[in-house]
């Protein structure tokens, strides 16, 4: 996938409120294709369960949750 459509992706799932941190760095992403987890690590890397991630190594789910996270860092520093 490309990355702008890829970010496009990502974008959407992120409007259409299909992001949702569980805590401890862990998030449900509700996906085209089903329910995905990401989680993120000690060392703050990013991997989810998707076919897709475990292939190329990047998925929308990720980009998702990368997109949330700033938002909500972005409006907690404002």
């Amino acid at each position: 996938m490309p990355i702008d459509k890829l970010y496009e992706k990502a974008k959407r799932l992120v409007e259409s409120r299909r992001v949702e941190p569980l805590g401890s760095g862990i998030y449900n992403v509700v996906g085209d294709h089903g329910t995905y987890t990401v989680v993120e690590d000690v060392n703050g890397k990013l991997s989810c369960n998707c076919v897709g991630f475990m292939k190329k190594a990047k998925c929308s789910h990720i980009a998702a949750v990368i997109i949330l996270t700033r938002m909500k860092r972005k409006r907690d520093t404002t």
